[in-house]
């Protein structure tokens, strides 16, 4: 059995093993655990733990089970991780709350993962040529609020055009681009790493 890798255009075929290790090696590093660690709270081997994150293991059911606890998390996020899809909330749009005593109002547009990183840039772009970028590593997940003008911006084989104040966020773990459409586009680009 084999599967999709869930990134969009030239989607790879990774077997259960490396989902599995994938998965298992995302996980620990989102509950900021050692190698040590887990395998203690799991009662396996810490060979066995790096074999199976090294994807050459071939783990029992019950090995699983225990490094799900561990973990704590649901047996289904090894053999099928949450995959990030394109989301866009447009200008008008999202929950918002406004304030009483000002004209002011905040509206959501993503809410940050637990153990990951941002990385926040100012985009100043003009027209004329696209801005392609190669796949990065995996899971991280870019987040597109524009401010003036307008672009369009996304995976590469599906771009969204945004006008200002629209936001977009997609998996750059696959090829993606911005390309400006107006003269002086400028955004706000957050880079999400796991």
């Amino acid at each position: 059995m084999t599967q999709r890798d869930g990134s969009g255009a030239g989607d790879s075929i990774r077997t259960p093993q490396q989902v599995i290790a994938a998965s298992l090696r995302r996980e620990r590093i989102r509950a900021q655990l050692s190698l040590s660690e887990v395998a203690r709270r799991a009662g396996v081997a810490k060979s066995t733990l790096s074999q199976l994150e090294s994807g050459t293991g071939n783990p029992s059911l019950e090995t699983l089970w225990a490094l799900c606890l561990a973990l704590e998390v649901p047996f289904s996020r090894l053999l099928d991780p949450p995959r990030t899809q394109t989301r866009v909330v447009r200008a008008a749009e999202g929950p918002a709350v406004s304030a009483a005593e000002a004209d002011y109002r905040a509206t959501l547009l993503a809410v940050s993962p637990q153990g990951v990183r941002r990385d926040i840039y100012r985009i100043a772009a003009e027209p004329g040529r696209r801005r392609s970028s190669q796949p990065h590593m995996p899971g991280v997940v870019e987040h597109v609020l524009l401010g003036t003008g307008r672009a369009l911006v996304g995976t590469a084989d599906d771009p969204v055009e945004l006008t200002p104040g629209d936001y977009i966020a997609y998996p750059a773990d696959v090829p993606h681009v911005f390309e400006a459409l107006e003269p002086a586009t400028v955004a706000t680009l957050i880079s999400e790493y796991s």
